[in-house]
């Protein structure tokens, strides 16, 4: 009988009872596959406002590292070796590495007449790629009297809000600040010696008082002898400071890290895994609604054996027939499916609008990627369902 369809074969099959079972199992899926495409969803729109959360200068994050110290260890080394800067390398989100070359001898900053101070200081220098602000007067060669200085605009910001006013002295703009060259009394157990030094830039990027990094080298040999010491403070350079990989694995060495520049990234660690657990839970209530509804199919047929045997002895085949039998929940599935991605676009439009408000950051419609989940699991669904069809009718 070629034109046979389901509607004919239907008295065969007792589909009155186990209404519940039937139900229940349609209400998992659904409240399943709703967990699950809204987790994808929101995963995308946590990347999306984070990203936009962080903004880089040339497409890189520059981030400082030192070692922890703790009062367990603070009689330890924090210095950083060789090993751990090869090891900084080698991994798969950081592009590159350099270490804050540091003075082994003493300085004392004075301003003359016309700036009267006198303190300590400090000198540091590093590689100039990892410099946002680097000019050509940026350079020094040895016998030069006047060294050029790169300072953090931080540093210049706290001096005329907290040292300048408390000690009376005058307070300098960016561009004024470069026209003043300060007295650099550089001395140690091998000698002493002054130079001038100029302001030639300021630096968004790095917190410290840079100098030409073969100065650095040819005055520590000078005045502070031939022993080298080890790197306190390193940056890295990297696409995204924010990637959970990179911040765990930071977190394993016991790395301390700018924790402004990385907080974007730690709480995404905390929303992704939180989205994780509920995507996780959604696959299980899937799978525990098909479980269910296997159940259900398998009574279904249990009851309807002798008819569905009678429909194979007049010589219809267990293929045709399981196909036949299948078709039934064909709908039943795609109307779930299109039900929970109705919910999905409705509430990413409410979350977009309510919470939001910016369209420029999240798109108030669905991303493909949650269709593309939809599709799969529809499809994943009809071919479970037929395959267990199939394999209790040819066991019939």
């Amino acid at each position: 009988m070629p034109g046979l369809t389901f509607k004919h074969i239907a008295p065969f099959l007792s589909t009155g009872q186990n209404k519940a079972s039937r139900i229940l199992s349609y209400g998992g899926l659904g409240i399943g596959v709703l967990l699950l495409l809204c987790s994808i969803q929101m995963y995308v729109n946590i990347n999306r406002l984070l990203k936009n959360k962080n903004p880089k200068k040339d497409g890189y994050d520059y981030i400082s590292l030192t070692k922890t110290i703790t009062n367990e260890n603070m009689a330890r080394d924090h210095s950083f070796s060789q090993q751990d800067i090869d090891e900084l390398k080698k991994q798969p989100g950081i592009e590159d590495v350099s270490p804050l070359l540091a003075n082994q001898f003493l300085v004392r900053a004075t301003g003359g007449s016309n700036l009267p101070f006198s303190t300590d200081f400090f000198l540091e220098a590093i590689d100039e790629k990892f410099i946002d602000t680097v000019p050509p007067s940026f350079t020094w060669k040895e016998g030069q009297p006047v060294i050029p200085v790169i300072v953090s605009s931080d540093y210049l910001e706290l001096y005329n809000t907290v040292f300048a006013p408390s000690r009376e002295l005058p307070q300098f703009s960016e561009n004024s600040i470069m026209a003043i060259v300060i007295q650099l009394e550089c001395y140690g157990t091998l000698g002493k010696q002054n130079f001038g030094g100029q302001i030639v830039a300021l630096s968004d990027r790095i917190n410290s008082v840079l100098v030409p990094r073969n100065f650095l080298e040819w005055a520590n040999n000078r005045f502070g002898g031939p022993n080298k010491v080890q790197p306190n403070r390193i940056y890295i350079k990297t696409r995204d400071a924010n990637q959970p990989e990179l911040l765990s694995f930071l977190q394993q060495k016991n790395y301390r890290v700018n924790k402004d520049k990385t907080k974007f990234g730690r709480v995404k660690q905390v929303l992704q895994a939180i989205v994780s657990g509920l995507a996780g839970f959604g696959l299980l209530v899937i799978l525990l609604a098909l479980v269910l509804f296997s159940f259900y199919l398998q009574l279904m047929i249990a009851r309807s054996k002798e008819n569905l045997q009678l429909l194979l002895t007049i010589g219809y085949s267990p293929h045709w027939l399981s196909i036949t039998v299948a078709k039934r929940w064909i709908p039943v599935y795609i109307g779930v499916v299109i039900a929970a991605l109705a919910s999905t676009a409705l509430l990413q439009w409410g979350f977009q609008r309510m919470v939001m408000n910016d369209s420029e950051l999240v798109s108030p419609w669905v991303h493909w990627m949650v269709f593309l989940v939809a599709a799969v699991l529809l499809l994943v669904s009809v071919t479970v369902n037929f395959r267990l069809v199939k394999k209790l009718l040819y066991r019939l």
